[in-house]
């Protein structure tokens, strides 16, 4: 048995050489390079993850600056000066942990010393974890760190290169030291395991290479644990059943699967890590597999798990486990943070955040387009339509009145008696007389029988009819049946007024806008809508042309609507009307009877429209309007332009004279 102490695998194979430091070519190649040809720089500094060689490399640079048999750049590590600095005797180089001694003396004297001699050709001073010294020591440090003595060389070593100063960075050369690739740790433990001769089985240096996680010296760490125990516990095997539980949407195993890990003394914070990892593997399995950096023997559970689980899933389960890492730090109990989190993944309901939101409606198409219909044809995707209320079916055909007469599904209702046409409501009635025909007032251009010349679209159903029941098998309508009302929205003058300048007045015609434009909408009055003119010429003009207006009216609100047009203005004595008659409740019950009498029309409204003695429209009409008789007799010859300069003096400033000197 020998006498010296057991020493830790990570300092017993540390490396000694540029050539054995693993993973890290883009360093060692630089600095070998530099050493070969003598161009070795004043300081630099080596920043990386904890564990990836930046103090080993360090040490090999002093090495190979001090070495007396170099080699090709490489330290021979048999000559005086490489075995002092290999047991950590040599006086030429100075290692200082900068996060206990980070106060300024401690940088003074060392800069103080900087200065001295040593025995070797170069001085190296080794700052490890340069990032935790104070603002006061760091500028102490500058100066010598920009122009040190011509001896000398500055290593400075750090896992947070944002925390060091800006005007230190800048005196350095820069090396970025990477975490160790699965496939190099593994074979720095195979190497290891043969050279110490431990006999582990290759499942377990598996394990070690899993707990390692990038870093050699951790991973060596475990290595050595696992040696001394004669085996590694594998700690993540309750991992995949977490994920498995989060693809599976099931809380309970995910809550078990968490308590068990409890059991055996895992930290909350450490699951959560590796459920991180192991969902990072699974995602890059399926989208990037050169990338992924498992061995090929897990592909196929880790892409299993991520088809189950989604690509959107798996995703918004590493951000909410990131989360809850985060939120860990100030937790009195981390256990219950991570177990929100995983319910939160697994029940949907119990998480109420825009992305839970989105991914509960991705499920609900994905089931829609799986799921088969009655018919055995795969849904059709809900569209807006579908949101709406059913369109109820059309009217069964009228049934035949007497011989002669023409069926037909709806008739105008006549208006009554001193009244007028109403906005809002289609009725269905019977006549007067309890089930007799029904008669209605016929314009004077109006044929005799046939389809009411009123807006289309215009249905009513009866109270039988079910939505069950096909449109084809709805009974006819009772006469005596009580009326029905089909409404339609009742607007004031304001929303007359919004309707009318945004759908109903650009699909008009451009003669009828340009009659219709000077005017404006006066009241919504019983029903009634009052649009008012300025000048008598504009009233007639409107009443020639109403016939559009009436039809866009009645097109846009659904219904006919009783419209008055009026004379409001400066020349008028008293206002004007102009009766727009339109039938506003339509019979959905009693077709037409041929020879049935009918009232005689409404003779038509003479209009004397008053002296003319208000001022003209001021504004143009413009270049696609019809321009009316009126306002063409209202024109007058522009004058010429002036044909000399004086002429355009004389008219730019109006009541000069002309002096001749």
């Amino acid at each position: 048995m020998s006498d010296l102490p057991y020493q830790s695998l990570y300092r017993r194979y540390r490396p000694q050489r540029f050539g054995e430091v693993r993973g890290q070519d883009h360093v060692t190649t630089a600095l070998r390079n530099a050493v070969r040809h003598d161009r070795v720089g004043h300081a630099y500094l080596f920043s990386g993850p904890r564990g990836t060689g930046k103090t080993s490399t360090a040490r090999i640079l002093a090495k190979a600056l001090n070495c007396t048999n170099l080699q090709d750049g490489e330290p021979c590590g048999v000559c005086e000066s490489c075995v002092a600095v290999q047991s950590g005797s040599s006086l030429d180089v100075v290692e200082l942990d900068a996060a206990s001694n980070n106060g300024v003396d401690a940088m003074r004297d060392l800069v103080a010393r900087a200065a001295l001699g040593s025995p070797g050709r170069r001085k190296v001073y080794i700052v490890d974890e340069v990032h935790m010294l104070s603002p006061a020591a760091s500028n102490a440090l500058l100066k010598t760190l920009e122009e040190p003595p011509a001896h000398v060389v500055f290593v400075l070593a750090t896992t947070d290169p944002q925390k060091v100063l800006p005007t230190i960075r800048s005196r350095t050369q820069p090396f970025e030291f990477h975490l160790l690739a699965p496939e190099l740790l593994s074979s720095l433990l195979a190497d290891v395991n043969d050279r110490a001769d431990l006999g582990l089985d290759p499942v377990t240096l598996d394990r070690v290479a899993r707990r390692g996680n990038g870093s050699a010296r951790d991973a060596l760490s475990a290595l050595d644990q696992a040696a001394a125990a004669g085996g590694l516990e594998d700690e993540t095997d309750v991992v995949p059943a977490i994920v498995d539980a989060l693809a599976d949407r099931d809380v309970a195993a995910a809550l078990a699967a968490v308590a068990e890990a409890a059991q055996r003394g895992r930290d909350p914070r450490r699951v959560a890590e590796e459920v991180i990892a192991h969902l990072r593997s699974a995602f890059l399995v399926t989208m990037a597999p050169a990338v992924a950096g498992v061995p090929e023997e897990d592909h196929k559970v880790l892409e299993d798990q991520a088809q189950r689980l989604g690509a959107a899933a798996n995703v918004r389960a590493m951000e909410v486990l990131g989360e809850a890492l985060v939120d860990m730090r100030e937790a009195l109990d981390t256990r219950v943070t991570l177990e929100v989190a995983l319910i939160r993944l697994c029940a949907a309901p119990a998480d109420t955040s825009p992305a839970a939101i989105v991914q509960r409606l991705e499920a609900l198409e994905r089931a829609l387009a799986t799921a088969p219909r009655e018919g055995g044809a795969p849904p059709e995707a809900p569209s807006g339509a579908a949101l709406r209320a059913p369109t109820p079916p059309p009217l069964p055909d009228r049934q035949p009145g007497p011989a002669g007469a023409p069926s037909r599904q709806s008739a105008p209702e006549p208006p009554a008696a001193g009244g007028r046409p109403t906005i809002g409501a289609v009725r269905q009635r019977s006549s007067p007389g309890g089930g007799g025909p029904a008669t209605r007032p016929a314009r004077p251009s109006e044929p005799e029988a046939g389809p009411p010349a009123g807006p289309p679209d215009v249905e009513a159903r009866p109270p039988q009819a079910s939505a069950e029941r096909p449109s084809s098998a709805l009974p006819a309508i009772d006469a005596g049946a009580d009326p029905i009302v089909i409404s339609v929205p009742v607007v004031d003058r304001d929303e007359l007024t919004r309707v009318w300048g945004d759908n109903i007045f650009p699909t008009l015609s451009t003669g009828v806008r340009s009659v219709y434009r000077t005017g404006r909408w006066l009241s919504v009055d019983s029903g009634e809508a009052v649009f008012a003119f300025e000048h008598p010429q504009f009233l007639q003009r409107g009443d020639e042309r109403r016939g559009e207006v009436e039809t866009a009216l009645a097109s846009h609100f659904g219904s006919p609507v009783g419209l008055r047009l009026v004379l409001a203005g400066a020349g008028a004595t008293q206002p004007a009307v102009v009766d727009l008659t339109l039938p506003a409740v339509v019979d959905v019950t009693q077709p037409a009877v041929a020879g049935a009498s009918r009232p005689a029309p409404r003779p038509a409204v003479a209009i004397e429209p008053p002296p003319f003695e208000g001022p003209l429209p001021d504004r143009p009409p413009e270049d696609d309007e019809e321009m009316t008789a009126f306002e063409f007799a209202q024109l007058e010859v522009a004058p010429g332009e002036p044909s000399s300069m004086e002429a355009r003096l004389f008219q730019a400033f109006p009541g000069t004279e002309e002096v001749d000197r």
